[in-house]
């Protein structure tokens, strides 16, 4: 294990070029040059952006549920997950919630302007083991972001899934990300989209109450389904919890850890977690390698 200076000599080493040429890239820390092609506003504090690399020959190609780290020169670099349709080679997409100096610095670029992109990395939604079977979305508020690509897969190739249920929470009707997409989503075949806020208002036609409330709506077949799950941690830890009460087992329910990663290889210890390195090892796991950890609490 190596000391956080050396980390911090080693970013600044790979890092301090914002137009560094792709033939650096085999360097795992060292990010390839992109450009910002549209910032699109998704709540009041969320935002969207569409990301080309500056090069056109190269193309992108993730796994949903897989992460980039995005550089913002002289500001810093944050781990984001990857939120745009995993069929489209031609650009990256993330949707950032704006809650500190290098998410605001990042949702501030205008079309344009140069971003470094490290990644993809980490292990992403079991895509291809749950062909056949049933697909449970469950996500809290920003964590629809890195389900979106999963979503897209199973829609693009619907005759390979069974049914989708997606089940969706957030604070309040303003929180909601993708409004347009949901409504479009609930409209496809063999797909129920169920939506619910914890304070609605006046003007909220819709449920109310934390996102486990809508099991009971759900129509759900425990035995042929597989869960995807994304959203704060505490909240994954209750549906994991009811999910499992519904039948669902513990090697079928998928949860993203996205948490404290600061180099995306595993190389800096910061998102270490039990045995795991999250970054390397997830952010995707299952509910059976991760009950014992998620029963400890301040883990």
């Amino acid at each position: 294990m190596r000391c956080d200076d050396d980390y911090a000599t080693m970013v600044d080493l790979t890092m301090s070029d914002p137009t560094m040429t792709t033939a650096t890239t085999t360097n795992p820390m060292a990010s390839e040059p992109y450009l910002v092609r549209a910032v699109a506003k998704e709540t009041y504090d969320t935002f969207t952006l569409t990301l080309e690399p500056e090069s056109a020959a190269n193309g992108t190609s993730f796994q949903p549920g897989q992460f980039s780290m995005l550089w913002v020169f002289g500001v810093g670099e944050l781990p984001i997950s990857i939120s745009g349709h995993p069929e489209q080679h031609d650009k990256l997409v993330y949707t950032v919630r704006s809650v500190g100096q290098a998410t605001h610095a990042l949702v501030s670029q205008t079309a344009g302007a140069g971003v470094g992109v490290r990644g993809p990395f980490g292990a992403g939604w079991p895509a291809e083991k749950a062909k056949g079977r049933d697909v449970v979305v469950v996500a809290g508020g920003i964590g629809l972001a890195p389900l979106r690509p999963l979503i897209y897969e199973v829609l693009n190739n619907r005759d390979a899934y069974g049914r989708l249920v997606i089940l969706y929470g957030a604070r309040s009707p303003r929180d909601l990300l993708y409004r347009k997409e949901l409504t479009a989503w609930a409209r496809q075949r063999d797909t129920q989209v169920l939506v619910t806020v914890d304070y609605g208002g006046l003007a909220w036609r819709g449920h109310v109450g934390v996102v486990t409330t809508l099991f009971k709506y759900a129509r759900l077949q425990p035995s042929r389904s597989t869960a995807m799950v994304c959203g704060p941690e505490i909240m994954m830890r209750f549906v994991a919890r009811e999910l499992e009460a519904h039948g669902l087992a513990r090697p079928d329910i998928y949860l993203s850890m996205e948490r404290n990663m600061k180099c995306g290889i595993g190389f800096c210890g910061h998102c270490q977690y039990g045995p795991h390195f999250i970054c390397k090892d997830g952010p995707i796991f299952t509910y059976a390698q991760l009950r014992p950890l998620l029963e400890k609490h301040e883990l």
